[in-house]
């Protein structure tokens, strides 16, 4: 068992908590960068929160 899947068992059911923590963290580097980085730092947020299950689909994002 990888420790991705790992992770994804321990958050099951708090998809939604691990997604603001993502996009927290994603604000955090871009104030520390200045915004330098912020395509780069949008693109991680997306892809960390597909692989943790949250698709973001019916919150503040549209369908693609």
């Amino acid at each position: 068992m990888s420790v991705l899947d790992k992770l994804k068992g321990m958050l099951k059911g708090h998809e939604d908590k691990a997604a603001q923590g993502i996009d927290k963290a994603g604000d955090f580097v871009d104030e520390k960068t200045q915004g330098k980085y912020a395509g780069h730092v949008d693109t991680a947020q997306e892809k960390l929160k597909e692989q943790l299950g949250d698709t973001g689909q019916g919150k503040d994002t549209p369908p693609q």
